[in-house]
């Protein structure tokens, strides 16, 4: 996973890659929730550009990142999602509550919305 920051934004982007399962979640709520404070943002953005695979254990990191920003007074975009994640996505109904996009630029248009 790779952090980044658009800080005109105040925005922390977490590029993730490979597989979100149980195996790396807890690894991955720590250094996202520790880089939110140590920045001061609170907007999160999830690339799942290059992501192969998610279970349950993962949308339950994006979840738990949504309440956090949203105990702020932030926002969360997702984007970058392949069919098969995008599915599940919304089969539990994610999208209602979070931006989903294509890209980082269409999910920042929704945010100044």
């Amino acid at each position: 996973m790779q952090l980044s920051m658009i800080p005109n934004r105040s925005l922390l982007v977490a590029h993730l890659s490979g597989e979100l399962d149980h195996h790396i979640t807890g690894e991955l709520r720590e250094a996202i929730d520790r880089e939110l404070m140590r920045r001061g943002v609170r907007n999160l953005a999830f690339d799942l550009t290059q992501m192969s695979f998610m279970d349950s254990s993962g949308l339950g990191l994006i979840m738990g990142r949504f309440k956090k920003v949203s105990a702020i007074g932030g926002r969360l975009i997702v984007y970058g999602m392949n069919g098969n994640i995008k599915r599940i996505f919304n089969m539990c109904g994610m999208e209602k509550l979070v931006i989903v996009a294509d890209s980082l630029n269409e999910g920042m248009e929704e945010l100044d919305k």
